[in-house]
């Protein structure tokens, strides 16, 4: 999936850029609106996250003319105008969506994932890795046909595993999508969340599912590690 951020304020736009980047999206990032109306009517995207106050030509412009050119793709406004009237006005000219500044950042990338799954039909509303089972919409897990009840931190932590199953996730990006703030080493608030969901989801049965990689961080594996 790729991203177009159009975002003029130097910190905001990196962090969105590398966040999107670290949750497996390709986003590209340019910081005033006539590069961001280029970039959106000349490049593929799925997803435009678009500010409202720009130099060149503000974000209402932008997304007139993406409009106007009979591009589809969810345009997400984010911006720190908070009048009624300028949400209701970023609606009426065609976004999707609307969040305001400042923000957490795993409410944008839920209102990103939601806004993309609207654009490619209906999402599993389950994930599996062997014989355990998220229910995503009950907010349930299974494993072995047994429940396990799970705090709503660690669901979102067996969730992006189970997303990126198989794939090594460094403690920085679970620190950034489960607990929406930066990775201080001094902090063992992840390897104890991963510790405790282990003792939930792995103990007592044959397979272990969640792996630690040294000096890297953690993945989940169907087929089972140590």
């Amino acid at each position: 999936m790729k991203i177009l951020i159009v975002e003029d304020e130097p910190k905001t736009g990196d962090y969105l850029k590398q966040g999107l980047a670290e949750a497996g999206f390709v986003a590209d990032l340019v910081r005033d609106g006539l590069d961001g109306r280029h970039q959106a009517l000349t490049q593929d995207y799925d997803l435009v996250v678009l500010d409202v106050m720009l130099p060149g030509i503000d974000g209402w412009q932008v997304l007139r003319d993406i409009r106007a050119a009979g591009l589809r793709m969810p345009v997400l406004f984010l911006t720190a105008r908070d009048q009624v009237e300028d949400r209701v006005k970023g609606l009426e000219s065609g976004a999707d969506d609307y969040l305001l500044k400042p923000f957490a950042f795993a409410e944008l990338l839920a209102r990103v994932r939601t806004l993309l799954r609207r654009g490619k039909g209906i999402e599993a509303e389950h994930l599996r890795a062997a014989d355990m089972e998220l229910d995503l919409l009950r907010r349930r897990v299974t494993r072995g046909g047994r429940r396990i009840d799970l705090t709503a931190k660690e669901f979102a932590l067996l969730e992006l595993l189970l997303r990126r199953q198989g794939e090594v996730l460094p403690r920085s990006l679970i620190a950034s999508q489960v607990w929406d703030m930066n990775f201080d080493s001094d902090t063992n608030v992840i390897e104890v969340a991963v510790r405790r969901l282990r003792a939930k989801i792995d103990d007592g049965f044959q397979t272990k599912l969640i792996r630690t990689v040294r000096g890297m961080g953690y993945v989940l594996d169907a087929e089972g590690g140590a």
